[in-house]
């Protein structure tokens, strides 16, 4: 299986020696669970975009710290291809900044939250429980850093999961037992290690310092990101297996062969 990583955000430098980009933190995280995964990486965030839909098995968009309103020259073509994606069945997977764009690429809204920032590792309820979430316990911890957050759905999202400040944590494209696209607004790749470091260099800066103190604090808390590796996999077998019986051969609206 190979994924395909829409890279559209950077790890800061002085974090990057120790802790690779984003591209780096998912092969190890998704690696953990199979070593046999191949990876491509597709840096949007410097204006490149793939080819063809087919150049890998699935997509999997990263973080960023920019915002899907942003209006960066990347930002349209990369919505365009995301319902591609999902029009095509090809399977998506988004993480926080990839969380949301898909949202707005499909109709909803993505903005900065009233509640403010939500830092270091935070709990979340299923709100429902399809089978591809088996093993996942009802109340579960991530690690987390974002204002922006999705705030309206587009048709044919599922809740799967959320919290009273982030209702909209999880969701899910398409038939709610056999997705099109799955996204996640928290981090399943961030170690505690990285974001620990990241909160450290934003202190007063970007973030509020009460804030941070008791974020970091947070940070020793278990999480539930080996079990999210496992989820997004088992996800991504299954929705390649799936989408080889029932896609349809047409072109799509912006020209990438399907």
């Amino acid at each position: 299986m190979k994924i395909g990583i829409l890279e559209t955000g950077e790890v800061r430098p002085e974090l990057q020696g120790r802790h690779g980009g984003y591209p780096a933190m998912f092969e190890r995280l998704l690696g953990a669970v199979d070593p046999d995964l191949e990876f491509i990486t597709v840096r949007v965030v410097a204006g490149e975009m793939p080819a063809s839909l087919h150049d890998a098995d699935a997509w999997l968009v990263t973080g960023s710290r920019h915002g899907v309103y942003d209006g960066l020259a990347w930002i349209e073509p990369l919505k365009a291809f995301l319902r591609a994606a999902v029009e095509a069945r090809v399977p998506v997977v988004g993480i926080c900044f990839g969380h949301q764009i898909l949202a707005e690429a499909l109709g909803g809204r993505a903005e900065k939250s009233a509640a403010g920032w939500r830092l270091g590792v935070e709990d979340y309820r299923l709100t429902a429980r399809p089978a591809w979430l088996e093993g996942l316990p009802e109340q579960f911890a991530m690690r987390a850093v974002h204002q922006d957050q999705v705030t309206r759905l587009p048709e044919g999202a599922h809740v799967i999961a959320g919290s009273e400040l982030c209702p909209y944590a999880v969701l899910a494209y398409g038939p709610l037992e056999a997705p099109d696209a799955i996204t996640i607004q928290p981090h399943p790749e961030f170690d505690a290690a990285y974001l620990d470091e990241l909160i450290a260099l934003g202190t007063g800066a970007v973030f509020p310092a009460p804030l941070a103190t008791s974020a970091r604090a947070s940070l020793s808390r278990p999480v539930s990101n080996d079990a999210w590796a496992r989820l997004i996999v088992g996800y991504l077998r299954e929705a390649i297996v799936a989408r080889a019986g029932r896609a349809p051969a047409a072109q799509n609206g912006i020209g990438l062969p399907r």
